[in-house]
């Protein structure tokens, strides 16, 4: 420890924090040498510090990023959060870039639309609202072989989108959110719901509501048959879990979700970061609801 109880990386890097608003030239080329040189402890060193609420060195950290030439997924998510524009695609695929932020959307993009176009194909109208959900089960889980993750269902990559459609297994909320998304493409509304311990899908086009549990393979549930979820609530609780969500109480879900999983995968630097957002996600809702 040096005199000052830090360890002389934290002590370097405290100093850095102090010259982040400078403007001098001289100390912004030093400061860009310091990050080219060591890229790696430097670019977690800038997400720190774009996800604090000191918005002039927030401002100062994303200059540097960009001018690093470095994708800066935090601070995009972060700048999602707080716009309150959420919508549900563009917002996942930038939580997916927190983590892998040069990963390819397009490519992510162009399979849920081949996935959509196959589904075109099959759907013979008029057809009602389960039967469109049935040949969507057929894509789905048969033809393209999404199944729910088991045994390794605290794996992180479990609630990446581009890592799920690569790995064809994910969480009940991201298996959940492709399928919306394929849905959609065929413009078919599903609606997310979020019941304790298990996300489904709701349908509402028709006049009597039915659910979708994509974790076990599409099954359909009732409204009377959704009670076996909710047995533990009484029945004004159970009756607002069975409404839809909205995609910001979605995406906070998603990020609590990766909260727990990179605690029980020993990370503690990425656990911290989605709660963060998680904290972020309140925190907006809060001055919302307020306003």
């Amino acid at each position: 420890m040096s005199q000052h109880g830090l360890l002389p990386d934290q002590k370097k890097w405290e100093n850095i924090t102090r010259l982040l608003d400078d403007d001098n030239q001289v100390v912004r080329d030093s400061l860009l040498k310091e990050f080219n040189q060591n890229p790696e402890k430097s670019l977690i060193f800038l997400k720190e510090i774009v996800g604090r609420s000191d918005d002039l060195l927030v401002k100062h950290a994303q200059d540097f990023i960009k001018q690093l030439g470095w994708v800066d997924g935090v601070g995009d998510f972060f700048n999602f959060i707080r716009s309150l524009r959420y919508e549900l695609e563009s917002g996942w695929f930038l939580l997916d870039r927190t983590i892998f932020p040069n990963f390819d959307i397009s490519s992510s993009t162009l399979f849920l639309d081949q996935m959509a176009d196959r589904a075109k194909e099959l759907l013979v109208p008029p057809q009602n609202a389960r039967e469109i959900c049935s040949t969507l089960n057929r894509v789905f889980f048969h033809e393209y072989n999404f199944r729910a993750a088991g045994k390794d269902f605290s794996n992180p990559e479990n609630s990446f989108l581009h890592k799920v459609i690569a790995r064809k297994k994910g969480l009940p909320i991201t298996l959940c959110v492709l399928y919306l998304l394929v849905a959609r493409r065929i413009g078919f509304d599903l609606e997310p719901i979020g019941i304790p311990g298990r996300f489904m899908l709701g349908c509402f086009s028709e006049k009597i509501p039915f659910y979708i549990d994509i974790w076990s393979g599409g099954k359909f549930y009732e409204v009377e048959q959704m009670e076996s979820f909710l047995g533990n609530f009484s029945s004004d609780e159970s009756g607002s879990y069975l409404l839809p969500v909205t995609v910001g109480e979605t995406l906070t879900r998603g990020c609590r979700n990766l909260v727990q999983q990179y605690i029980e995968s020993g990370d503690s630097k990425k656990s911290e970061l989605f709660q963060s957002f998680v904290d972020e996600f309140e925190k907006v809702h809060r001055k919302e609801a307020n306003a």
